[in-house]
């Protein structure tokens, strides 16, 4: 939907790391969009997407619902001030192509941080060099401490003024209803409609641009 999305927009995309599932699909991806104000337009989507549909993998035909996290994370173009200790990381190297990646490689030059204290984790196995692949892995982690440390100021700013509203990363946002009924609503806005082949293809921007609006 999102890589759709951006190829309708012409903005730049790069998968920067996917692992795929045990049988079929994508388990996770991360990826990135670059241009002109990208995250002020997908920030709303940040959250729990919940679909319903009839599996085309069961020869029984029923209804199956499915979940699907998304998480919305700036590209800073200059250096965050985030001090990170080496002996918080826990660093692993893998081959690019084994666990999703595009381009099969005879080293492990695909790296994979874990933030120890928070568990958060970054991987990148688009660079051939593990050493790239290690700068990227890590700007992306900073990037998401950036966002954790800027979440918990917010969550506090927000118990002092007794806000009631909470966009956070388990809230339902969305549903995506293939049948009986053909229906896709944002449970914030209310914006709905019909056409869920159209917004599987991309075409999103009702969405997004009702999000912004909801939240003036």
């Amino acid at each position: 939907m999102y890589v759709r999305w951006a190829e309708k927009k012409e903005f730049e995309l790069e998968i920067l790391d996917q692992l795929l599932g045990n049988e079929v699909g994508i388990k996770s991806v991360s990826f990135k969009i670059s241009g002109k104000n990208i995250y002020g337009l997908l920030k709303g989507e940040r959250g729990v997407h919940r679909l319903e549909r009839i599996s085309p993998f069961d020869s029984s035909g029923r209804r199956h619902t499915s979940f699907a996290s998304v998480n919305v994370i700036p590209d800073f173009t200059h250096d965050i001030n985030i001090v990170i200790d080496d002996k918080d990381l826990k660093i692993d190297t893998y081959r690019s192509g084994g666990a999703g990646g595009q381009n099969v490689n005879k080293v492990e030059s695909a790296v994979r941080i874990t933030h120890l204290p928070t568990g958060l984790v970054s991987a990148c196995q688009t660079e051939r060099s593990q050493l790239l692949n290690k700068e990227q892995a890590l700007r992306m982690l900073k990037a998401k401490l950036y966002h954790l440390e800027t979440q918990k100021k917010q969550d506090s700013l927000n118990s002092i003024i007794g806000e009631k509203l909470e966009i956070s990363w388990g809230s339902q946002i969305r549903s995506y209803t293939f049948c009986p009924y053909t229906l896709v609503k944002d449970r914030r806005t209310s914006y709905s409609t019909p056409d869920v082949a159209g917004v599987m293809a991309g075409e999103i921007d009702g969405f997004l641009f009702s999000y912004l609006r909801w939240i003036k």
